[in-house]
């Protein structure tokens, strides 16, 4: 077998083992993917945990979220990879602080990287333009229909000056607190039925 069939292979088998661990993580059986009001509570449940675990975790969050035109929580995105990975979650747009719809985001990775982690992402929508922008959208992605501007603390512990600035500033929160150094780019985002 030469370099380039093995390597072949290698991906192959790494796309599949991917593949049946992210079947793993989901937290959602069939019958879950049906309209349900059980299902909306649940989602919205979690988007208001992770929205107190922000605002505890990261100092004007809180201030930041009331001035925006919306809010994008995903409060579970589950992550699997095994050289290739991929991410899932749901969540919730509010405005106003009441639930608009509902999403889905996926994204996928290649390089070197093994085994499954979940994380918290939020996504403020500063202005009323990248709101509505994101609204309008057939299935929006960071990064390719707006930058997002990933949140980065000051010296004071509080948000940075400059990421107020951004129409789009994203979190992500993993258990230990907040995430520095991420990149939210190629998250596609989809609205979805609950």
């Amino acid at each position: 077998m030469n370099n380039l069939n093995l390597r072949t292979l290698a991906v192959s088998s790494a796309v599949a083992l991917c593949s049946i661990a992210f079947v793993g993580c989901t937290t959602t059986k069939p019958q879950d993917q049906a309209s349900s009001p059980s299902s909306r509570a649940s989602v919205d449940a979690q988007v208001d945990a992770s929205m107190s675990k922000l605002y505890d975790s990261v100092k004007g969050s809180r201030e930041l979220v009331a001035r925006s035109s919306g809010v994008l929580v995903f409060p579970a995105v589950v992550g699997a990879s095994m050289g290739v990975g991929a991410e899932y979650g749901r969540g919730a747009l509010r405005v106003n602080g009441r639930t608009q719809s509902y999403y889905s985001t996926t994204s996928g990775s290649l390089g070197f990287q093994a085994g499954a982690q979940s994380k918290a992402v939020v996504y403020v929508f500063t202005t009323q333009a990248a709101l509505d922008k994101f609204r309008n959208s057939k299935g929006w992605t960071a990064g390719a229909d707006a930058t997002v501007a990933v949140a980065t603390i000051g010296a004071n512990g509080s948000i940075d000056t400059n990421t107020l600035r951004q129409p789009v500033v994203g979190f992500v929160m993993t258990n230990v607190g907040l995430e520095a150094g991420v990149s939210l780019s190629g998250a596609k985002i989809t609205e979805i039925q609950l």
